[in-house]
């Protein structure tokens, strides 16, 4: 369900009250369960919040792409083989995804 949420949330483009982010769902969870998930993910850092009257308002704190590429450190990080798991995931990339992680990297050492 969390997933779903943060969609909703990007969607939205703004912050959202838990009442909001329940319409967005289609009504299918109870508002405590929605407010749950959202104080969750704000626990794990992933959403900030306002206050919005006399509820909170919650945002993503980053895009998908901004959280994809945190989940892909948090579990590099916790590898104690780094050099093996990289090593295998290049060697997992499609012809396309080579070219464009060999053009990023080319980029950030032009850059540096």
């Amino acid at each position: 369900m969390e997933a779903e949420v943060l969609a909703a949330l990007w969607a939205a483009h703004r912050p959202l009250t838990p009442g909001e982010v329940q319409v967005k769902l289609g009504d299918e969870l109870a508002y405590s369960t929605v407010v749950t998930i959202l104080f969750r993910l704000h626990a794990k850092g992933l959403l900030g919040r306002s206050r919005q009257g006399r509820a909170y308002a919650y945002a993503p704190i980053e895009d998908e792409a901004g959280l994809a590429a945190r989940r892909m450190r948090q579990l590099l990080d916790a590898e104690r083989d780094r050099s093996t798991v990289l090593t295998r995931f290049v060697s997992d990339l499609s012809l396309a995804d080579e070219r464009l992680l060999r053009a990023l990297l080319d980029e950030h050492a032009g850059g540096s």
